[in-house]
């Protein structure tokens, strides 16, 4: 299907930061744009703000005077609703209120040609429930930016149960033609991103409450071990508690109260004391003049004589760890066993979701220190520890020598199902697993739209499959069997790709 042709008009109703980029990303695809905003002024502040952004790119050199006042100059603020009418797509931007939405969007369907798409940028109401009251909810499709618009590659396109395919594939066909990287979704809670992303945060939370770190070493090992731009405390400090909150308990209520997108209590704390974050200047950092971010929990330097490592059996995605030990010039001893390492007294094995504690006594190696997964072990330049209740001192000191001897940061954390990045990973391929499953998107779009919209390193489900065939799958189900909570049943498409021994793309 053909994208809109860029000689015609596009309309964005609603001037404020997500309306303004929006129109933005139009003017600079080539369209006229309508902005439009119930507000007096507001839709001419909102051009005049997008004239500054760009003014400041040619200030730096990086545009040219002419393609900026071509691009403004496309950008025709409007003060009455009546004046869009001509549009050959009307974006609204508006609040996320259900009934101020379907009132505006039949304002629209009566002004508007039977040809006008009628697209909404919600982020979390049914694009069904909006097209209900729609005598031709055909042409309502959900066109979901991520903030800022200009700067975020993409765009969910959703289709509601009434949703012409044809509409759809246009707006598609139009977001690619605008520079974006769109999805197809269905419109399910969350769509995709606000749906995939909740382990994200919840994990770390619960983390959090249950006193395995502080949140500045969580981030730092969700960062420099799992290779995400940013941890989950710094980036819910960005969003704001307030609106992340309010987007994990619509999830969590659209779905009846499943498990596994409880709120946290944590976080309910700081949206109650008014700690939203950077724009309160209070959250799990602080951002007030001065303040400084406290420093991740790190391991002191550990010595060991100890020259000789044994490898027993495959490491798995911990592998390249061999080459980094042979670098740091240790002797290295390989022979059959279950998946471990042993130096000096100390054992250590990548966790498989069970506590250090439980697989120390169940294997019959009290001397165990687990490791946390990293996105390349090659590379990481930190990784996360934890101890059975059963390791001498001496084991201990010698696990943290070990890995310090090739440049990695250790940070030590409490003895907890699954560490950090391991858990995190495999909560998040769950549940991107039960999206495919119900048909929310296809697991291409999925993969994408984790790291287009978020910057994940990698989707989930390509992430899946490069840990192995059934890797994920044991970690949940040891994840689940330690809390006995619903929380991290293990998707069926996970358990029936491990029976039938493929992941999800081989």
């Amino acid at each position: 299907m053909q994208a809109l042709d860029t000689q015609t008009t596009i309309a964005v109703i609603g001037a404020g930061a997500m309306g303004s980029g929006i129109a933005q990303v139009a003017a600079q695809a080539g369209h006229k744009v309508y902005l439009h905003d119930q507000r007096d002024g507001a839709a001419t502040a909102g051009r005049d703000g997008i004239a500054r952004q760009l003014q400041r790119r040619v200030d730096k050199g990086k545009m040219e005077q002419q393609t900026v006042d071509a691009i403004v100059g496309r950008i025709q603020p409007v003060s009455a609703l009546s004046e869009v009418a001509d549009s050959i797509m009307v974006i609204e931007a508006i609040v996320e209120d259900l009934e101020i939405k379907h009132s505006l969007l039949a304002d629209l369907e009566e002004l508007c040609g039977q040809d006008t798409i009628l697209a909404t940028n919600t982020s979390s109401i049914s694009v069904t429930a909006l097209g209900a009251k729609l005598r031709h909810p055909e042409r309502l499709v959900g066109m979901h930016f991520f903030n800022p618009a200009p700067l975020m590659a993409l765009v969910e396109v959703v289709k509601g149960l009434a949703t012409d395919n044809a509409v759809a594939e246009i707006v598609h066909a139009t977001a690619a033609n605008w520079g974006k990287k769109p999805v197809f979704a269905t419109s399910t809670p969350g769509f995709i991103v606000n749906r995939v992303a909740r382990p994200f945060y919840a994990e770390s939370l619960r983390l959090l409450q249950e006193g395995a770190a502080d949140p500045a070493t969580l981030d730092a090992i969700i960062r420099e071990s799992g290779n995400f731009r940013m941890g989950p405390f710094e980036l819910t400090d960005l969003i704001g508690h307030d609106v992340n909150y309010a987007v994990t308990n619509s999830v969590f209520n659209a779905y009846y109260q499943d498990a596994r997108f409880l709120p946290s209590l944590i976080q309910k704390e700081l949206v109650e004391a008014g700690r939203l974050g950077r724009k309160s200047g209070q959250g799990f950092y602080s951002y007030t003049d001065g303040s400084e971010r406290p420093a991740p929990d790190t391991e002191p330097a550990r010595q060991s004589d100890d020259t000789t490592l044994i490898v027993e059996g495959d490491l798995g995605p911990a592998s390249t760890l061999i080459n980094r030990f042979r670098d740091a010039g240790l002797e290295i001893v390989e022979r059959d066993g279950p998946g471990q390492i042993r130096f000096g007294d100390a054992v250590l094995a990548l966790t498989d979701g069970r506590m250090a504690t439980e697989r120390a006594q169940a294997e019959g190696t009290p001397d165990l220190t687990l490791f946390d997964l990293a996105f390349d072990f090659g590379k990481a330049t930190r990784l996360a520890v934890c101890f059975s209740d059963q390791a001498s001192e001496k084991a201990r000191h010698e696990a943290v020598a070990l890995l310090q001897k090739t440049n990695i940061a250790v940070s030590a954390v409490k003895d907890r199902p699954g560490l950090v990045v391991m858990r995190t990973v495999a909560t998040l391929a769950n549940e991107a697993a039960d999206a495919e499953l119900h048909g929310v998107a296809t697991k291409e779009d999925i993969d994408l739209a984790m790291k287009a919209g978020l910057n994940y390193p990698e989707g989930p489900l390509s992430w899946s499959d490069r840990l192995g065939n059934g890797r994920v799958l044991q970690v949940l189900t040891n994840i689940q069997n330690s809390y006995g909570e619903d929380r991290y049943r293990p998707a069926l498409l996970l358990r029936k790709n491990h029976h039938a021994g493929k992941g999800f793309y081989k």
